[in-house]
């Protein structure tokens, strides 16, 4: 541990002394994590903290490691410090104190460690760590089995599910390259899923993109889907025409040893046991997928679909590469004082900058839109951002990061998620709609009003 902690400062002290390229890294990389990490908010630390701590195992200057570099001019610092690229943000549960450390699991992955915490971490925030405390920390290999806390922690306390599931959700957005770290073959299996859709997609409806109205959308996707299950389950070697009391049946299972599985699930199993049940066929029970309001009423919606980057739902898309369309065929606008007026490129000026600011728009889309319609887009860009020397090719990548956009991919909110957190998830919404109804429940009760239902998510 006194070799480690001394290699580290040793470290710390070439990155905070360097100059040149490697303060440049430094500052790029401290200002891309700060934006992130400003909403939602990631508070109860110190963030600058962090993200240097970051940096040390994850810097780059062009396509050299900042570790690596100081170890080439530090060889005898390489024992104590060349493991650090294993090291990786997480959220974990206490499970018990050892002598002098912690036993944790990551909840993301349920990978259990042995966790010491060093001289630069404060006392008041180890001596609450407890046994079922919920920590956002940054661990470090010090050998084989032993971690260290690297960095500054958060204390998040003793969570029930609902806000484990919400704190979950935040660290997926704090954190999208450390989703399932210390576990590849979980990330690996995430991102076949979102390859496994785009085929599905590309099965179904063709090459991407497609453009329907909403509506027509919203019955294709429902036809999309029973297509889909129905191939999942054939594969799985079941018959979507069977229930799932007829397939236990066929397994020899009893109905005692069918009510001894749904009493595992715990006191939520009040929706499997009317499924398992149930006489309909499992293709029925299946829950049908859905457009929100906004995309299932609008005009015209397209999709975007790809292995990596997942799918995107536009509903002004369209209109978009319409006037994108029509200012290429303009050509440049007229700048001379008797020249008519450029209004006209004020909607389409409009339209670029809302879909440079539409999360939902993502590096991707842009990549198609300037392969598409460069000319028109380089143009508007050059009038919203005020940079009549913009270049699409050259200067796209900048403006988008500065957009916050990632120019390379995210693990999808649709990529398939490990069964613990799946079922950590839907225990979360049934808790919360309980709770809901319950409170609804005694408000009625006391002569009061129903309160309408809150739009917003189980977080609150």
């Amino acid at each position: 541990m006194q070799r480690y902690l001394a290699a580290k400062q040793a470290f710390s002290d070439f990155v905070f002394e360097a100059e040149g390229e490697v303060a440049t890294a430094l500052e790029a990389f401290t200002a891309e994590h700060l934006k992130r990490w400003a909403k939602p908010i990631l508070s109860g630390l110190n963030r600058t903290d962090l993200a240097v701590d970051m940096f040390l195992s994850e810097g780059k200057v062009t396509d050299q490691r900042v570790m690596d570099r100081f170890l080439q001019l530090n060889p005898t610092f390489l024992a104590d410090l060349s493991e650090g690229i294993r090291s990786f943000n997480g959220l974990f549960v206490v499970r018990s104190l050892t002598d002098g450390g912690y036993e944790m699991m990551n909840w993301l992955t349920e990978k259990d460690y042995c966790v010491w915490a060093d001289s630069s971490q404060p006392s008041e925030v180890t001596d609450r760590l407890s046994p079922g405390e919920i920590v956002l920390a940054r661990l470090w290999p010090v050998s084989e089995s032993d971690w260290v806390f690297s960095g500054p922690l958060t204390l998040l306390g003793k969570l029930g599910k609902p806000k484990l599931a919400v704190a979950i959700g935040n660290f997926k957005q704090w954190f999208p390259q450390q989703l399932y770290g210390d576990a590849p073959e979980l990330k690996e299996a995430a991102w076949d899923s979102v390859k496994q859709q785009y085929d599905d997609f590309l099965t179904f409806f063709g090459s991407p993109p497609i453009t329907l109205s909403g509506y027509e959308l919203n019955k294709k996707l429902k036809v999309y889907q029973a297509q889909t299950t129905e191939k999942r389950l054939a594969d799985a070697g079941l018959d979507s025409n069977q229930s799932l009391r007829e397939m236990a049946e066929n397994a020899g299972l009893s109905d005692q040893e069918v009510t001894e599985a749904i009493a595992t699930i715990g006191e939520e199993s009040s929706v499997a046991q009317k499924v398992l049940q149930s006489n309909q066929s499992l293709k029925m029970v299946m829950p049908e997928v859905s457009l929100p309001d906004e995309l299932r009423k609008a005009e015209a919606v397209t999709v975007f679909s790809h292995p990596r980057w997942g799918q995107s739902f536009l509903k002004d898309y369209s209109r978009l590469i319409e006037k994108l369309g029509q200012a290429d065929q303009a050509g440049e606008p007229v700048d001379a004082p008797d020249a008519p007026s450029n209004a006209g490129f004020e909607l389409l000026d409009r339209w670029v900058l809302k879909h440079l600011e539409d999360a939902q728009v993502n590096a991707y889309v842009w990549e198609q839109l300037a392969e598409g319609y460069g000319s028109g887009l380089e143009r508007s860009l050059r009038r919203i951002l005020s940079q009549p020397a913009f270049n699409l090719e050259q200067d796209l990548p900048k403006v988008l990061a500065q957009y916050g956009k990632p120019l390379t991919p995210e693990l999808p909110e649709s990529a398939s998620v490990p069964i613990h957190l799946h079922n950590l998830f839907q225990e979360a919404m049934v808790s919360v709609s309980k709770s809901a109804s319950q409170k609804g429940a005694g408000q009625m009760g006391a002569g009061q009003k129903q309160p309408k239902k809150k739009k917003s998510g189980f977080g609150r």
